[in-house]
Formats: C-alpha cells, sequence, structure tokens
C-alpha cells in the first residue's frame, strides 16, 4: 500500500453586501470535472500552507489572498486511482474585485496550460454547488 497523498484545498471567501462569497472555478475544457475550489497536492518538503496559498494562485490568479484557519482534515480514496489521499481544508480571504475570469494554469506540473473560468457564488449556496465532497466543511467556514 503506498503512503496517503496530502493535498490541500481552500475556501477563499470575500465580504459583499449581500453576504460572502466563495470563489470557485469550472474547468473551460472539461466541464463534467464541476465546479470546484482551489485544490492540489503538497509538495516534498513545502508547508501546508504554503502548498494552499501557491494552489490558490496557480488556479485563480486572485489577488491578495490572506489564508486563515486549517478547517477540517478529510481522508479518502483518489477518485480515479483509489489511492489513499488526506486533504486539508483551509479558509482564506480575499480582495478579488473581479466577478468573473478566464485563468490559465501556469504552474510547473500537470494543470499547466489549463483554463478555469473563475467566479464568486453566495457562500450559502456553495455546499450544494461543489463537485464531489468539496463542499463537505463548507459550513465551517466563518
Amino acid at each position: 500500500m503506498h503512503p496517503a497523498r496530502v493535498r490541500t484545498a481552500s475556501y477563499v471567501i470575500r465580504s459583499r453586501p449581500g453576504g460572502p462569497e466563495l470563489l470557485v472555478f469550472d474547468h473551460r475544457d472539461h466541464p463534467r470535472a464541476g465546479t470546484q475550489v482551489p485544490a492540489g497536492g503538497v509538495e516534498p518538503g513545502e508547508l501546508l500552507t504554503e502548498a494552499a496559498l501557491r494552489e490558490v494562485a496557480e488556479e485563480t490568479g486572485a489577488a491578495a489572498v490572506t489564508l486563515g484557519a486549517a478547517l477540517a482534515v478529510q481522508q479518502s480514496p483518489h477518485p480515479h486511482t483509489g489511492e489513499p489521499q488526506i486533504t486539508v481544508y483551509f479558509q482564506a480571504r480575499t480582495r478579488e474585485t473581479r466577478d468573473d475570469w478566464m485563468h490559465t494554469v501556469a504552474g510547473p506540473d500537470e494543470d499547466r496550460g489549463m483554463v478555469f473560468r473563475c467566479f464568486f457564488i453566495p457562500l450559502e449556496r456553495a455546499a450544494g454547488l461543489l463537485a464531489g465532497d468539496q463542499g463537505e466543511f463548507v459550513g465551517l467556514v466563518r
């Protein structure tokens, strides 16, 4: 058995008069992937907090992101390989002013060149809109 793959996921929130909004993205070329929050693997020697901020930057390019508390830890099999994985969920804040934008991933990994449509949704609706089990801990966001 392989050791668990460690990942981070971030609920990036911005304040709005109508209530908090969550930063999400859709994959332009793979719509079946569903609406997601920034998430990805932790590199060897990388701190969890560094990985969380790196993934937000790589996948969304959002401005002025400040990482907050770790909210929860999820253990589940990888959806394609079945290998064990552990995901640490963080809360973060952004002062991003764009409502909707296209972002091309520039990271060094297999996501490089992917194009994501980034946008905000009301936090109160997020749990039911996120792909897979990414909405499991939205209720913990403050």
